[in-house]
């Protein structure tokens, strides 16, 4: 049985991931941790969860928790990760999974030191919309995959003005990056998932709209370990009422058009006519992965799909385009 504790119990694990760990079988949640300590027993209580702590190490350490979900954000990940490993507990981090391509190795160092496994939430991996994306190339409609292309493009968001209390998303002291860091992060390890390793990465940045101290607009290009070439574009000032969420695939045979956020019908092009294929996601949205880390921890799955391993890839790649590594 996986007992949980979590590390952070803010927005993201009131529905995408924190009831998962409680349905799934052979797992559930014994303790919360939050700095604010009446939030975290407010979360608690509303939660059905026995106790909670305003102090990380108290949790790590309580012997009922054998395992820890880090739901901070990513300046803090290297920190409880390195923490909970160290005292022989399994680690599942918030994506993504820390504030710098560094720190992702100081994790996987401590990984191997100790036997300890940790996995990242890059959760997308396990969802059936994504499992069809990866079924209709698997499948040869598409022929030789030529290139693929990321189109994203959001308005700033109403906090995004205030100056004085910007989101801890755009404090590169926090978040790692902007927000170029949280969305990206999860395209980028997508494309992983699809078509393997991203060995050669170009990128530049710009701050368009100087509403923030990060960049609001980026654009890469890059090429896998397979030869196959890709582009990327970001944008976080775009237009109100305005929205791209596109990944575009090319093939000798087809074109696979699909959002990362949005899940809008998958559109397969080939000389036959456009498919369009719709899925489900779980409630819980994080339900599937979670699954899986606890059938593994528990001794009767396979190794998981978002390993830290993986999950370093995606960060390499952004801190190349950001000329954070050279």
């Amino acid at each position: 049985m996986v007992h949980w504790g979590f590390i952070g119990c803010g927005a993201v694990t009131e529905k995408k991931s924190g009831p998962a760990f409680s349905k799934v079988e052979g797992s559930d949640v014994v303790a919360v941790m939050r700095r604010d300590g009446q939030k975290a027993e407010d979360y608690a209580r509303r939660h059905g969860i026995g106790k909670w702590y305003d102090n990380a190490d108290d949790l790590i350490h309580d012997p009922a928790v054998n395992a820890v979900y880090v739901a901070t954000p990513p300046g803090s990940h290297l920190e409880y990760a390195v923490a909970a490993m160290r005292a022989g507990k399994p680690v599942y981090l918030e994506k993504p999974m820390a504030a710098s391509y560094e720190e992702c190795l100081q994790i996987n160092r401590i990984s191997q030191e100790t036997g300890v496994p940790c996995f990242v939430a890059y959760y997308r991996r396990t969802l059936p919309y994504f499992l069809r994306v990866k079924q209709l190339i698997d499948d040869g409609l598409l022929g030789d995959i030529s290139t693929v292309q990321i189109r994203f493009a959001i308005p700033p968001y109403k906090e995004d003005y205030n100056r004085e209390s910007l989101p801890w998303r755009l404090k590169k002291e926090i978040a790692g990056a902007g927000y170029f860091y949280d969305l990206a992060s999860h395209q980028l390890d997508l494309l992983d998932y699809l078509f393997g390793e991203i060995t050669d990465v170009s990128g530049f940045t710009n701050n368009v709209a100087g509403l923030y101290e990060v960049e609001d607009s980026l654009a890469a290009a890059f090429r896998f370990n397979s030869g196959m070439v890709g582009s990327g574009s970001w944008s976080f000032v775009a237009p109100q009422n305005s929205r791209t969420d596109l990944i575009d695939i090319t093939g000798t045979k087809g074109s696979l058009t699909f959002s990362t956020f949005d899940f809008s019908p998958i559109q397969l092009g080939t000389a036959g006519g456009i498919q369009e294929f719709r899925e489900e996601n779980p409630e819980n949205i994080q339900y599937y992965l979670v699954e899986s880390i606890v059938n593994y921890l528990n001794g009767y799955g396979a190794i998981p799909v978002s390993t830290a391993i993986s999950a370093t890839r995606a960060n390499w790649v952004m801190d190349r385009i950001l000329g954070k590594i050279i």
